[in-house]
This record gives C-alpha cells, structure tokens and sequence, in this order.
C-alpha cells in the first residue's frame, strides 16, 4: 500500500468518525432539548391546575379573608404565577422565542396571567383592595424593543420584589391569541415598546428606573417605606 492510498484512508477514517460524533452530539443535544421542554410544559400544566382551584376558591370567599389581619400583596395571589413567568423566560431564553413549543407554553401562561389579572380587578373593586396593577407589553420582533425591553424587565423584576403590592403582567404583544388582542384593544395599547398599563393610564418608552417610578401613585412607596420599617422594628 503506498503512502498516498494509506493517507487517503486515514483520512477518510478520520473524516467519518467527526461526522459520527457530530451526528450524536446533534442527536443526544436534541433528546435533552425535548426532555427539558416536556418536563417544564408537565410543570406548567400542573402550576396551572394549582393556580386555576386556588381562583375558584377566591372567588367564592368573602372579604373578609383579604382584608382581616393580612396583607394585599398575600391575598392578591399568586406567586405561582410570578413563579411559572420565570419558568417560561428560562425555556425562551434557552430555545428561542419564534420556538413552537415556547410558543405553546406563552399561550397557555398569557392565558393564566389574564385570568389572574381579572381575579385581581374583582377583587380590588368588591373587596375594596387597592394593588397597583401594570401591564407590560414587549415585542420580539428585531427592532422593536432591544435593550429598553430588556432593562423594563430588569426594573419591573425589581419592582415587583421590593414593593409586593405591585402585580405586574408581562405580555408579548405580536402573539397570537385572541384574548391577548382583545385585552390590547379594551386597553387602547399601541404598538410602541415597551408599553405600560399602570392603574388603567398607558405609558411609553422607557429611560430609567427613577424616572419610571414617577408613573407609580406616591402612596405606593409610603405605604412600602412604612411597612419596611415596622417589620424591621419588629423583628430588633
């Protein structure tokens, strides 16, 4: 065999013992990948079960079970709801937004933050609670949003831990699912991102934490700073 014929088969050797290894790799990627997806999309179907009873029976309890010795931001629900959006924004990050299967999951999530968003609106009026209520539509679409939706997201997150009267609803404002849209047409939102909906007024853009908090009811943040400082008290 001359030098030149066993270079050839070395070579070709090499040559299909990369593509096989390509081909697992491929092939073990995309098993975990369907593994991860099934094990959430369980989660979600049995977060969603939990949430779904817990509204049933809210609905039907009285008043007096929101507003006798506990506070707003623990009977307004939910932070399974808070819990599943984390959930989901890891899946998206990790497979990619126009994903079929994330999209199945935003719908099915989109759906739940709605309901929760309507359970916390006849709540607040029946049971006189008064939580600040924002609704915050993004869009994937390149161009659209960039890092004002990213750095919105940041501060709402922030928000949401620091002040937990607040209830924010994240919304992609390009699916498409009916509820959605007819939940931006009864909002009047427009297609400008990043969009809010705070206590029923709409705002646009985003600049800074600071300025943003301007958009908030001054009350939200007293009644914060006060309750901080009892619990710190209580707890010396």
């Amino acid at each position: 065999m001359s030098i030149l014929t066993r270079n050839i088969i070395i070579s070709l050797v090499i040559t299909v013992v990369l593509i096989g290894t390509v081909v697992y790799a491929i092939n073990y990627l995309n098993q975990q990948r369907v593994a991860q997806l099934n094990t959430i999309e369980d989660q979600l179907s049995t977060d969603t079960l939990s949430v779904e009873t817990q509204y049933a029976l809210l609905e039907n309890a009285p008043c007096s079970d929101f507003t006798n010795g506990s506070s707003t931001e623990d009977t307004l629900l939910s932070q399974e709801v808070s819990s599943l959006g984390d959930k989901l924004s890891y899946t998206e990050s990790k497979l990619g937004s126009t994903d079929p299967q994330v999209l199945q999951l935003k719908d099915q999530y989109t759906l739940l933050e709605i309901r929760d968003y309507l359970l916390t609106e006849q709540l607040s009026k029946t049971c006189n609670l008064k939580p600040t209520i924002v609704l915050y539509f993004y869009s994937n679409n390149t161009g659209s949003c960039n890092t004002e939706c990213d750095q919105a997201s940041a501060d709402l997150q922030y928000l949401r831990q620091t002040y937990p009267s607040i209830r924010v609803y994240s919304f992609d404002y390009n699916l498409d699912l009916a509820a959605l849209k007819t939940l931006e047409t009864v909002e009047k939102v427009r297609p400008t991102f990043p969009a809010f909906v705070i206590n029923n007024k709409q705002y646009y853009g985003y600049t800074s934490l600071s300025d943003f908090e301007k958009d908030f009811p001054p009350s939200l943040f007293a009644t914060s700073t006060t309750a901080s400082t009892t619990a710190i008290t209580a707890k010396k």
